[in-house]
């Protein structure tokens, strides 16, 4: 080992390695080590040229300055104090760990014991101790110089009632696009890349929602079987961009990415982890938190600290009540809205960390902060309003500020289109802003992220396709993922040459789509589901990393015209303010007139009465819009006004002859939407109010009486 560089006692703050254009500081929080040594590597990360002990030590901060080390120096710390798996302390300095705080980490984890701090398979594992150094199979941090180009680079702001989000991974949707130069498939750069971000504006997306990109470990299970942790909720790097997604290894492709995607108008918005780490359960490795300071970074269970607290089915949960994780948090999240421009978080499994001693507390201390830091309560905030311990499942329950995947909305709108009864009343809700779940603590229909599939579970083509999952590839007998999936397969299991079976699933899918689109709330979308994207009846594709998983963009004249569909919906959406009202609707009128904002029908064109709602065998609901009384002006302070529109809805399996109602004396409705069509003709057929319009089974039509057909200049759609 080469002789010690020099080093000063620099300063406790920031954490982490910052160069500052003359040399770089060192800073690691350990509330209990007894010495903290900076350990140096050579350019390919194999050999260890310098060890350092860090001088100094200041409010539970190891600290030191190199003066000679200059960004691209790859680095690991390793951490000495007290080894007592008892006392929640699990100290091993024959362990290289990554710094939380690591903006690059450079290399793959190859795995072997060596990385678990006791000895497997010794009597009373985790009380053993092993001696092995982990340090040849570790990826290492690396100093970067963060000075980035970002010239004009302006987050697009979209307002939350226009925004439509597309739920993506980086690697899926661009591995197999044949428009993407083959050597950025996979990559930040080929998300960039000009034919992957006109199929975003094409589609008429305003933001993606990227899976985790933070720094991540596969699995050693996973890896034992030659799978990998696709996904990515498996994080170890909460500063880092994961290079296994960069084609050029540096973190500035990130940048470019996002950069890019801006100006083209669309946000970027990250999948988070703050909830738990790759380290697992007392049987897990030590990679990083848990050999700086396992009883500081940890839930440990009271009374029994050699135990981890599982809140989220992944082996631990971060210790949301020690002051320096939160800390490690909301830094994280504010370099990622500071120095890498993203636009929001969606955060997973967010009810740990609302988490007090036990119970989920909407006003813990994590969410105050969040509401009045002066950076991050103006970005996108979005929940995932649920973790697996008791009293986890919270949608509805967030504050102010906060917008939430909304369970409830995917759950009521597939069962509805299989065809369940009895669910009219809570469609009605859904298709509304689910009042019921937000407007209680002063929150607006926008609250509620509505999505009838995601990454986790089985794609849109799936969900009318299988009854039952198929996750044989996944190596766990079929054990593994939802058993409730709340699908139908429309008569067959999984892919068929029935004519009329796969007619059945096509027009399944535009109805889905077409409430999902028509819905008030924020819509999102899977990617892949416009292109008719299967994963053979997977449903929990976290481990493949393959044609299982990837985007196919082979696709046929029944494939396009689905997607041409989905455009026609999103630019409906975008073009009417009627179907993203910032407001919830009030079921009365602005002046007093006949016409209310809302008016729910039943198929012989009256309203709806109480004992109608609460018909077990009722499956038709129709809605007629107002555009007169949206309640709502624009930025110029001119009130917003629409046409109106007639939706239908139909999930019984017989047609339905439905009444169109006559309002203000109006004479015809034009038709938008068919989904019974497979390729849409909109405003060609008009139809006289008081006919009789045969609603087929399992079908869903629009209709529309343009403003301009009574209406006088004045006012305008915004």
């Amino acid at each position: 080992m080469a002789a010690s560089p020099t080093v000063w006692p620099g300063r406790p703050y920031p954490l982490g390695a910052t160069w500052d254009g003359s040399g770089v500081n060192f800073a690691l929080f350990s509330e209990y080590a007894e010495k903290v040594e900076l350990c140096l590597f050579d350019t390919l990360g194999r050999r260890e040229v310098a060890r350092i002990a860090l001088p100094e030590q200041t409010d539970q901060v190891w600290h030191g300055y190199l003066p000679d080390v200059r960004p691209g120096q790859l680095y690991g710390y390793r951490v000495h104090g007290p080894y007592e798996p008892e006392q929640g302390h699990r100290f091993n300095p024959h362990k290289l760990l990554l710094d939380p705080y690591a903006k690059a980490i450079d290399g793959k984890l190859r795995w072997s014991d060596a990385h678990y701090g006791y000895k497997i398979g010794s009597r009373r594992e985790d009380l053993s101790f092993d001696r092995r150094d982990s340090a040849g199979g570790m990826p290492k941090c690396k100093v970067i110089d963060q000075a980035f180009t970002w010239g004009d680079d302006r987050p697009p702001m979209t307002p939350w009632h226009e925004t439509v989000i597309y739920e993506m991974h980086v690697k899926g949707f661009t591995e197999r696009h044949p428009g993407v130069p083959p050597h950025l498939r996979g990559t930040y750069a080929g998300l960039a890349s000009e034919a992957a971000v006109e199929h975003l504006k094409a589609l008429g997306v305003t933001a993606v929602e990227l899976l985790p990109c933070h720094a991540f470990v596969d699995d050693r299970f996973l890896v034992r079987k030659r799978l990998r942790n696709y996904w990515g909720y498996n994080s170890i790097g909460y500063f880092a961009p994961d290079l296994r997604y960069s084609a050029s290894g540096k973190v500035s492709e990130f940048k470019t990415m996002v950069k890019t995607l801006h100006a083209h108008g669309i946000e970027v918005i990250l999948d988070v982890v703050y909830n738990h780490t790759a380290e697992g359960n007392h049987l897990g490795p030590t990679l990083s938190f848990r050999g700086i300071d396992n009883k500081a970074y940890y839930r440990l269970v009271p009374g029994e600290p050699r135990y981890c607290m599982d809140y989220t089915g992944c082996g631990n949960t971060l210790n949301m009540m020690h002051p320096r994780v939160l800390q490690l948090i909301m830094d994280s999240l504010r370099y990622w809205v500071l120095e890498m421009h993203v636009d929001g978080f969606r955060f997973d499994l967010a009810a740990a960390l609302a988490r007090e001693l036990h119970a989920v507390d909407k006003l813990g201390a994590f969410l105050d902060i969040i509401h009045q830091d002066p950076v991050l309560s103006r970005v996108k905030l979005i929940a995932e309003p649920w973790d697996l311990g008791e009293g986890g499942y919270q949608v509805g329950n967030f504050p102010v500020g906060w917008t939430e995947w909304n369970g409830k909305y995917r759950d009521s709108l597939r069962e509805f289109w299989k065809g369940d009864g009895g669910l009219i009343g809570d469609l009605a809700y859904r298709l509304t802003g689910s009042s019921d779940l937000y407007a209680h603590n002063g929150r607006r229909p926008y609250a509620s992220i509505n999505f009838i599939t995601c990454h986790d579970g089985f794609t849109l083509d799936d969900l009318v396709s299988y009854d039952h999952k198929h996750n044989e590839a996944n190596l766990e007998d079929n054990r593994d993922g939802e058993n409730h999936n709340r699908s139908w397969n429309c008569g067959v299991e999984g892919v068929t040459d029935d004519a009329e079976v796969n007619r059945l699933r096509r027009r399944q899918k535009r109805n889905l789509m077409a409430s999902l689109i028509l819905s008030q709330g924020v819509p999102m979308l899977t990617a892949g589901d416009e292109l008719g994207r299967t994963q053979g009846g997977n449903n929990n594709a976290y481990c493949q990393d393959n044609e299982i998983s990837w985007l196919n963009w082979g696709i046929d004249k029944k494939d396009e015209d689905f997607f041409a569909f989905v455009q026609l919906l999103i630019q409906l959406r975008k073009s009417h303010p009627v179907f993203r009202r910032r407001s919830f609707f009030q079921g009365h009128s602005l002046r007093g007139d006949e016409v209310k904002d809302i008016i729910w029908l039943n198929p012989d064109g009256q309203e709806m009465t109480e004992e109608q709602w609460h018909q077990s065998f009722a499956r038709c609901l129709g809605v007629y819009l107002s555009g007169d009384t949206i309640a709502e002006t624009n930025y110029r302070g001119r009130p917003v006004r629409d046409d109106d529109f007639l939706l239908l809805i139909n999930a019984h399996h017989e047609a339905i002859p439905f009444l169109l109602p006559e309002y203000r004396t109006r004479r015809s409705w034009s038709l938008v939407i068919d989904t019974l069509s497979e390729v849409q003709a909109p405003n060609i057929q008009v139809h006289a109010a008081g006919e009789r319009y045969a609603l087929q089974g399992r079908s869903l039509a629009l209709f529309t009486i343009p403003r301009s057909a009574w209406e006088p200049d004045g006012v305008e759609r915004s």
